[in-house]
């Protein structure tokens, strides 16, 4: 343990190592056992919790050193536009449809946590740590941040969400009967943002495309909405 210890003082960059292993060990356990419940997302941060704890390393110095994972969320975002550019006449096509889905979307995601809020009386920290949790963190930590949630919570929440969408994704489109893919990747984009697009780029191209233009537009309303919603519970 004292090695351990005496690496990680000197090492700036072992939370980075540790969280890309953490996911590649993940990803080895969801492909060899098939399950869609064994999310390398999930499995990677389980690992890294793990670790830390056994370890007794503060979650401070690890979030220090794995900075630079930060760094890259934005552009990841931002990556998924190429599959939206190689579907832009669809797009073009079916604009007012695909806007006013991810807004129907955006807003359902809004309301569920106002009503769900009010029901649990939670107080206006809890509720706005929970308001932006349907898009990615590189927008959802902001806006928690700036209107006085808890945003390393509001983080947890958001990866949790789009975990779940993940998971449930391709269960609700059939029970919902939702077999068109611009519903489809609209759908998965707007309720599970960079995670479900992951998910949505396995079941087509059309799907992994108009999920990502959702997770990015998606974001930009979520954005303008919360300070709307924020003041509905004070």
């Amino acid at each position: 343990m004292t090695m351990l210890n005496d690496f990680l003082s000197t090492s700036a960059t072992w939370g980075v190592l540790l969280t890309l292993a953490a996911f590649a060990l993940g990803t080895l356990i969801n492909h060899k056992t098939g399950k869609p419940v064994f999310n390398p997302l999930l499995l990677g941060t389980v690992f890294v919790i793990v670790f830390l704890s056994v370890c007794g390393i503060p979650y401070a110095s690890y979030k220090a050193s794995a900075s630079p994972v930060n760094y890259l969320l934005l552009p990841a975002t931002v990556s998924l536009a190429v599959p939206l550019y190689e579907k832009w006449d669809l797009l073009r096509k079916n604009v007012l449809a695909i806007v006013m889905g991810i807004l129907a979307g955006t807003l359902a995601s809004l309301g569920s946590v106002l009503v769900l809020s009010l029901l649990l009386r939670l107080d206006h920290s809890q509720y706005i740590t929970l308001l932006p949790k349907s898009v990615t963190t590189a927008i959802s930590m902001d806006v928690s941040k700036e209107l006085g949630g808890i945003a390393a919570l509001t983080g947890a929440i958001v990866i949790l969400t789009g975990i779940l969408g993940a998971l449930m994704a391709e269960t609700v489109c059939k029970v919902c009967h939702i077999t068109h893919p611009i519903a489809r990747g609209i759908g998965i984009g707007t309720a599970a943002h960079a995670v479900g697009t992951s998910k949505a780029l396995q079941m087509g191209e059309v799907e992994g495309a108009m999920s990502g233009l959702a997770v990015a537009v998606a974001g930009v309303m979520t954005a303008i909405l919360c300070p709307v919603f924020s003041s509905f519970i004070s």
